[in-house]
């Protein structure tokens, strides 16, 4: 062998070893670095699950009263397995079920399509689930059209007809409540990838309908309970083999609320009353909210939001034109805890009380003049009413905005006018956030608003958000808006050539417009209820709560929710004792006295806070109405707004004392305790009894507040 032939060989020696140790390196990768995922994905091609969703949890009122509750439906389902050994890949059997069900054939085939395949329409209409499990097709089907298919299996091969549970809203006095107990959707492929490769037993499924607002979102894990899962062996040829596991389901958590029906029944009527008295006046009143919070817990017992929406309707999937409807009429989201408006002069019990922690008398007499000026600005007293000069008391009780007008300007100064600083003290701002404003109230329901405040440090933050775009408009003069409104215009141009230059300063005009809840600040109707149960009750913010217990399907209790503070008021005592006295004389002799006319104010004497917000580019005011009540023992804090409604006294007012008429069983001058609303006058402090067989033990006859349940509504 000579020497090239050598050279060869080894060559091809060099090349098979190179080849060996490339081989048994991808091996040791395969089998040792990445064994157990490849083991993983081994297991999972030959397994699947067939998982049929737990019933899902109740919820129900302060009483027991199902507020959300479950029906049985009769629902036809599809074994696409089966179907796809028919002929034709079972056409035949899904235009005889068509005809049988009375829909088009189409919208069979649409369900029984996998998500994700070539020609499925989006989810709830494609299947999710499992290829090995049966796919709904029909539901609330009659028994007569169920048992003529099951009579009939030779012609529907893979049918079948079976009950499923199903949302229902028993709607007890007729309370809608939509906002705070949310609706059910399909599980979105976000929520999916959120969990990642986690595989443990309660984990979200493709076929899972989870909630997507109110209650049934904030507490999904608990409703939801546990589905019935059966794991199945599978060959590679799709074939099932066997049975690898049984779990049974378990019943979703019922959740036990804050929330007294009937009294809700109240608040929503009286805020569709407060919208028609609006309307009546030749107002818009197009949109609005009420709360009712105890002051020593924080705990809501009722909470109303208009426009609101027919919670049943997202049984079953919406369609695009309900959907549509829905999104025009903008009654999806809740005014309460999401809308965000001008305070007015409900916010006057925030100035009160800077201005105490300032330092300021609270028994000495004020100007108040029917306007005052600032440079060009012009700030008026509210109808241009001048009170000469007055206790800050009265100044609460009449509203007059120059008092507050000029105990702003004296801060404002004292804090360095235009030369302040982001350092330099602002009173009025930093009590309002200690009340709570300006940052989410933090209830148990999800996307709740944080709302802002006017302050220095705000304005300053917006201008670098803001100042690009402020620019531009001042620029291009806004002439969409002047093609039907030059004047609106002209002030937006000129307020946005301001802006663009200096926005940034807090002015004179600034301050002032703050003191009386104007300007930049912003709230929700719940922000506003804690501001004045933390008055009614000392000082103390409480994070507001609807749930009050979750309870399993047996009755035992699962979970207790105690109130729970998030902050105390860093307010003199002496101030706070000014505003419980003062707040009364709003009602009695006040802003607040006309809608409280021939009100037993005597016995339960109701404190008060009126408030007419301007809105930039609207010519009605906001109408507020901020009250707790009885004024000498508080129990109780009542808000209701209305958005272009015109004043809080003639607007809002008197819904608020019908309100108080039902927590204390008013009529007329007469006081009745018997005649409350609230089952023994008060909130429940027992949680409601639940039987194990999960029914729960609910007031009965006229109490129950259903129609025949023992009796008339």
């Amino acid at each position: 062998m000579n020497a090239r032939s050598n050279l060869r060989l080894l060559v091809l020696g060099v090349l098979v070893a190179s080849l060996l140790g490339t081989l048994m390196a991808r091996l040791f990768y395969l089998q040792v670095v990445s064994g157990a995922e490849y083991r993983s994905a081994a297991e999972n091609n030959t397994v699947r699950e067939i998982v049929n969703p737990a019933v899902r949890g109740l919820i129900l009122d302060q009483a027991g009263r199902p507020l959300v509750s479950n029906r049985t439906s009769l629902v036809v389902t599809v074994d696409r397995a089966i179907l796809g050994r028919q002929p034709n890949d079972g056409a035949d059997v899904v235009a005889r079920l068509a005809k049988v069900l009375q829909v088009p054939a189409s919208d069979i085939t649409d369900r029984l399509k996998p998500c994700g395949t070539e020609g499925a329409k989006p989810p709830p209409v494609c299947w999710n689930g499992s290829t090995y499990q049966p796919v709904p097709v029909a539901s609330d089907v009659s028994t007569d059209t169920a048992l003529g298919i099951m009579e009939k299996r030779t012609e529907f091969p893979g049918v079948t007809a079976q009950l499923q549970a199903v949302r229902t809203y028993p709607e007890p006095f007729g309370v809608n409540a939509a906002h705070i107990l949310g609706y059910l959707g399909p599980v979105t492929e976000e929520q999916l990838n959120e969990q990642g490769d986690a595989q443990n037993f309660d984990r979200l499924r493709r076929t899972d309908v989870v909630g997507r607002s109110g209650l049934e979102s904030e507490y999904d894990s608990y409703l939801r309970g546990q589905p019935a899962v059966t794991t199945l062996a599978v060959d590679t040829g799709g074939r099932v083999t066997g049975t690898l596991d049984e779990k049974a389901a378990k019943a979703g958590d019922y959740i036990v609320t804050s929330i007294d029906a009937k009294l809700q029944s109240v608040v929503e009527k009286q805020l569709v009353d407060a919208i028609q008295r609006a309307q009546a006046q030749g107002y818009p009143g197009d949109s609005g909210a009420a709360v009712v919070v105890e002051v020593d817990t924080g705990r809501i017992l009722a909470m109303a939001s208009y426009p609101t929406y027919d919670p049943s309707i997202w049984v079953g999937g919406v369609t695009k034109a309900q959907f549509k409807d829905l999104m025009k009429s903008n009654s999806l989201s809740s005014n309460a805890i999401q809308g965000l408006f001008a305070p007015g002069s409900t916010y006057k019990v925030i100035s009160t009380a800077a201005a105490g922690k300032e330092g300021f008398s609270l028994y000495s007499k004020y100007p108040c003049p029917n306007q005052v000026k600032i440079g060009t600005q012009t700030f008026r007293n509210f109808e241009s009413r001048a009170y000469g000069s007055i206790p800050l008391s009265r100044a609460l009780e009449v509203s007059c905005n120059t008092v507050f007008y000029g105990i702003a300007d004296r801060m404002w100064e004292k804090a360095g006018g235009t030369d302040a600083t982001k350092d330099s003290p602002d009173p009025i701002a930093e009590t309002a956030k200690q009340f709570g404003l300006g940052s989410k109230t933090g209830v148990d329901l999800p996307n709740e608003s944080s709302g802002r405040v006017s302050s220095r440090l705000f304005k300053l933050a917006n201008w670098e958000n803001m100042r690009d775009q402020w620019c531009t408009n001042a620029v291009a003069g806004y002439p969409e808006t002047r093609k039907t409104n030059p004047k609106l215009a002209d002030y937006y141009t000129a307020l946005d050539k301001e802006n663009c230059a200096d926005g940034f300063r807090w002015r004179e005009g600034d301050a002032l417009n703050a003191a009386i809840g104007q300007g930049d600040t912003a709230v929700t109707p719940l922000q506003m209820a804690m501001v004045y149960a933390a008055v009614a009750n000392g000082g103390t913010v409480y994070k507001p709560t609807i749930a009050k217990a979750i309870v399993g399907a047996d009755g035992k209790v699962v979970k207790e929710f105690e109130p729970q503070v998030k902050s105390k008021v860093k307010v003199p005592r002496v101030t706070m004792d000014f505003l419980r006295k003062a707040l009364p004389g709003v009602t009695a002799k006040g802003s607040g006295e006309t809608p409280f006319l021939g009100f037993p104010l005597d016995k339960i004497p109701v404190a008060s806070k009126t408030g007419s917000a301007q809105v930039t580019g609207s010519e009605v005011s906001t109408s507020w109405f901020a009250s707790y009540a009885p004024a000498n023992k508080p129990k109780y804090a009542v808000v209701m707004m209305v958005t272009q409604g015109g004043t809080g006294s003639k607007t809002s007012g008197p819904s608020v004392r019908k309100i108080y008429e039902a927590l204390f069983g008013v009529s007329g001058s007469t006081v009745n305790p018997s005649q409350s609303v609230l089952i023994g006058n008060a909130p429940m402090k027992d949680l409601p009894t639940i039987k194990a067989d999960g029914t729960p033990v609910a007031p009965k006859g006229r109490k129950s507040g259903v129609v025949n349940a023992g009796g008339s509504q």
